[in-house]
């Protein structure tokens, strides 16, 4: 026997779904026609703006209210310039300017991209604080450490990517800021009292709530005093009792995505995760990104499953689906056109770099970039000063692996630039800089979280705050090795 055919659209109204490829399969534009809410975009499925563009028309076809969402952070996380890094430099960066003004700009410009590609919906801004150096999964995607900071570029990361119709999305409540654990894999604990999120972990949702934000992205984290053994994202706790009521969020609670090991390990399945987040309290659940038409029947089994057995109330999922109707249609209105600065991006990368010693006199030297591996909230993203360089040659390196003697050899009479992402927590990486600076003049060139670590005995020590191919531009300038 069939799903009712009332039930079944109803549950795909609270879905996000995804599918491979730049060009959309029949059955994702099916899907759209018969009330899915909407589907998110990832890099595998950008090539060129013209291709966007058609994507997007196509899913329209479907379904002209649809939403259509990206992970467009700006800085390390961009799926539009997967395969060239991001224009624009991330929160980190900006954070580190501190000019709200430029942080509102930046956003504005993403949000005038994305709504000229016909792109709704960004899952972005991230908010969390980042107060953990250890943090594997946030760091540079944060605004920065001290929460009143973080509160006010997220209320103007929010209003400049709104100024032009794409709605934002908070991320992630109630604070993925603290954790040492990366949401993907496992579920992290933050095992402090609700006192302390309030203090440290919630005032930039507060400040983007003020700010009319659109939505907001649940957090699969534990914190036990609130939301039991379970993750954020289950829990009604967290997305009732202390973001509607609380903080007075009347707008769509959307899922970090269920396919991810902090909620999928916890409720036994995407299917099930689904079901435990919708009685939490979330309005759209975003499936993930490896998702195909069977994984998108499982969920609606599981929720109209749920709906006959009474896990599910009925009024809960219309009330959710109710709220991602809305959402795209406050999408609808369309935003106000704003002219970007030439080189806006570039030149706010520029202003974020700053320098600890000397940089001066690094002619032609050889360039190391110490291999860090991507986060899956960042992918396979190019990262570094290759591109951007004149004169300079650039070898790769292993943390643990590289002989620091093969690197000396290779330089000869040649300063070494290296060149790394978190150097601070990337085994051997520490090492392997000191190893070099004791015989050598050597400039670290840090694009990730800084930390407090600084290497010992090194010439400068470069900070850039991200590795976008603005934040690369900006540090080979300020090196003065630009081509």
């Amino acid at each position: 026997m069939g799903l009712d055919p009332g039930l079944r659209r109803l549950a795909l109204g609270t879905l996000l779904a995804a599918y491979p490829g730049p060009v959309p399969p029949d059955w994702a534009v099916d899907l759209l026609a018969d009330g899915l809410a909407g589907h998110t975009l990832f890099g595998t499925n950008i090539h060129d703006p013209a291709q966007v563009a058609a994507t997007t028309a196509a899913l329209r076809a479907g379904r002209p209210d649809v939403l259509i969402a990206i992970d467009e952070e700006g800085g390390d996380v961009t799926r539009l310039a997967h395969a060239t890094g991001s224009p624009y430099p991330g929160n980190a960066a900006l954070g580190a300017v501190d000019d709200v003004t430029l942080t509102r700009q930046v956003y504005a410009a993403i949000g005038a991209e994305l709504a000229a590609l016909g792109i709704n919906l960004d899952l972005a801004p991230t908010v969390d604080v980042n107060t953990a150096d250890e943090n594997p999964v946030i760091g540079t995607r944060s605004f920065g450490a001290d929460p009143a900071r973080v509160a006010a570029h997220s209320a103007a990361a929010v209003a400049g990517l709104q100024s032009a119709g794409v709605a934002a999305c908070a991320k992630h409540f109630p604070g993925h800021g603290a954790t040492v654990a990366d949401s993907h894999y496992e579920l992290p604990t933050v095992d402090v009292p609700p006192a302390v999120l309030r203090e440290r972990d919630l005032p930039p949702f507060a400040a983007v709530v003020d700010a009319g934000v659109r939505a907001v992205m649940t957090a699969h984290i534990r914190v036990p005093a609130l939301t039991g053994d379970g993750p954020a994202t289950f829990s009604r706790a967290v997305l009732v009792d202390l973001l509607r009521h609380e903080y007075g969020f009347t707008g769509a609670v959307i899922t970090d995505a269920l396919e991810m090991k902090g909620a999928a390990l916890a409720a036994g399945g995407v299917g099930p995760a689904a079901v435990r987040a919708l009685a939490a309290g979330a309005d759209l659940l975003c499936i993930g990104a490896k998702v195909d038409a069977d994984l998108v029947a499982h969920v609606v089994e599981e929720i109209v499953a749920a709906l006959a057995d009474g896990r599910l109330d009925r009024a809960r999922v219309e009330e959710a689906a109710g709220r991602a109707a809305e959402l795209a249609a406050w999408t609808a209105a369309g935003g106000t056109a704003a002219t970007t600065p030439d080189g806006l991006g570039y030149a706010a990368a520029l202003r974020a770099v700053r320098v600890e010693g000397d940089v001066t006199g690094l002619t032609a030297p050889l360039v190391v970039q110490v291999h860090a591996a991507s986060t899956i909230a960042e992918g396979r993203v190019p990262w570094g000063l290759g591109p951007h360089l004149a004169g300079a040659e650039v070898v790769r390196a292993v943390a643990g692996e590289t002989d620091p003697d093969e690197l000396r050899r290779l330089a000869g009479e040649r300063p070494i630039v290296l060149v790394g992402r978190h150097l601070h927590r990337l085994p051997g990486a520490p090492e392997l800089v000191d190893a070099l600076a004791a015989t050598h003049p050597v400039t670290v060139v840090e694009m990730g979280w800084p930390g407090g670590w600084r290497p010992t005995g090194a010439r400068a020590f470069v900070t850039t705050y991200g590795a976008s191919h603005a934040n690369g531009r900006a540090a080979a300038q300020v090196l003065g090795l630009a081509g």
